[in-house]
């Protein structure tokens, strides 16, 4: 059989997910969502497994339901860039990933503070660049949800526009290389940047120099068209949702490959990283069996009738999570994106499918929830584990995965201790990091907004 990419590698990083109930905070294993003990723990194991990046979700509110905070879901960690600069000068080689918002944020001022983290770091940044347009976040905000749905990228690509702008802004030869120079910078090496956009008045000057890396590297989530399109005009790595079924995944790295060439890039000049989860066992059933005992812990039974409440429309907690489902007709209202309720947008249909997968398969409503959330993970031996993800890379559908451990701080050591060594015996992961940035880590070419310089 033909292997269109013989010698390709799996690149992995963490994701350390911000509002969520995937990550079990109720076991005896489960430690501290918010201890800077935690993070440090964690992204030592993943420098330790050679991981690419360490990743940190983030929102802006947590999140509510029917006006009271949702407290079922793991939420309200600090500030990521304050985090990563902390990790930065525990780690030397690591990769570290911010989220941070284009519609809740100024490009100069995240600009810096991005090029900050990145020089702290000797050229370790990343930007999950990521998007909002709902009220319920804006109210947090002087300018509430002032921006509509269609601008949320045109904003976005503005913002990216600017801050690159500013990371570009210092020539190479800005900085006296000799204590004999006249003045510590050549002051006509440094370009200030003006933007007169739609969305953006600026006049800027930028306040520090690039660092090894020539600046953060781009991760993008959106899985719409516009934001593929966004992501092949402007991103380094995708963070994508196409990492459960290998034929999903080929197709999803295939229309990207058409998006790339349509804006004059490579076809390799992005790194496509699933979120995905990854459960190990011993034996196969064994693996199968954790993994059930894991689904039962990440979908409890307020979490089930929590996310029946939004398929639903109404308030459901009173209701037996291990009865049938309401006969109820679903009530229909605007999303509000609280609690994603953007996710359940035709909610006859959904309820429809719903009630057959529970009659055809006889499951009450807890067991429909969880046979009906969105599968998000691989669960096999290391073996096994390493023999597919040696076929995903190899044959184009993925190059790697961004892995959300399911326990915090300890989710990464079955991965570590077990599947990177069977992956390494079959010579599809690296046996030490062979860079210093993180752009090195991943095989990227220089910045795009560099490479004609």
């Amino acid at each position: 059989m033909n292997v269109p990419f013989p010698d390709a590698q799996v690149h992995l990083g963490v994701f350390f997910q911000g509002v969520n109930h995937w990550t079990i905070w109720s076991e005896p294993e489960s430690g501290s969502q918010i201890d800077f003990a935690s993070f440090r723990r964690m992204i030592a194991t993943a420098e330790r497994g050679l991981f690419d990046a360490f990743f940190l979700g983030e929102g802006l509110r947590l999140r509510e339901s029917g006006g009271r905070i949702h407290d079922l879901d793991i939420a309200g960690r600090p500030d990521a860039i304050t985090q990563l600069a902390a990790l930065a000068g525990l780690t030397s080689r690591i990769g570290l990933v911010a989220t941070q918002n284009t519609t809740y944020n100024e490009p100069a001022d995240l600009a810096r503070r991005l090029s900050g983290l990145d020089l702290l770091s000797d050229g370790r940044a990343g930007w999950n660049v990521v998007t909002t347009d709902n009220a319920w976040t804006g109210e947090n905000f002087r300018r509430g949800g002032f921006l509509d749905h269609a601008d949320r990228y045109v904003r976005a690509e503005q913002f990216l526009h600017v801050a690159r702008g500013l990371w570009d802004g210092w020539d190479d030869a800005a900085v006296a290389t000799s204590t004999d120079a006249p003045a510590w910078s050549h002051g006509d090496a440094i370009t200030p940047v003006l933007a007169r956009t739609s969305q953006f008045s600026i006049d800027a000057v930028p306040l520090l120099p690039r660092s090894p890396q020539g600046h953060p590297v781009i991760f993008q989530a959106g899985d719409s068209a516009e934001g593929r399109d966004f992501a092949a005009r402007n991103a380094d790595v995708i963070f994508s949702a196409h990492g459960g079924d290998v034929d999903d995944a080929l197709a999803f790295a295939t229309d990207i490959r058409a998006r790339l060439r349509a804006v004059g890039r490579p076809e390799d000049d992005v790194r496509i990283l699933p979120g995905t989860t990854i459960v190990i066992g011993d034996t196969e059933s064994e693996a199968e069996e954790k993994a059930r005992w894991l689904e039962l812990r990440q979908v409890t039974p307020a979490t089930a009738l929590a996310i029946a409440s939004q398929v639903w429309g109404f308030d459901l907690s009173d209701r037996d999570p291990d009865g049938p489902l309401p006969a109820e007709d679903p009530v229909v209202a605007e999303a509000t994106g609280e609690m994603g309720s953007r996710r359940w947008n035709d909610k006859h249909a959904i309820v429809a499918r719903w009630r057959d997968v529970a009659a055809a398969q006889k499951l009450s409503l807890r067991e429909t929830v969880i046979e009906l959330e969105p599968r998000r993970g691989h669960v096999g031996t290391p073996a096994g584990l390493a023999e597919k993800f040696a076929h995903w890379v190899r044959h184009g559908a993925v190059d790697g995965f961004n892995v959300s451990p399911y326990f915090t701080p300890d989710g990464l050591d079955d991965i570590v201790d077990l599947l990177v060594p069977a992956m390494q015996e079959r010579g599809v992961y690296r046996d030490a990091y062979e860079g210093t940035t993180l752009r090195e880590h991943l095989g990227l070419r220089a910045p795009l907004s560099r490479r004609s310089a």
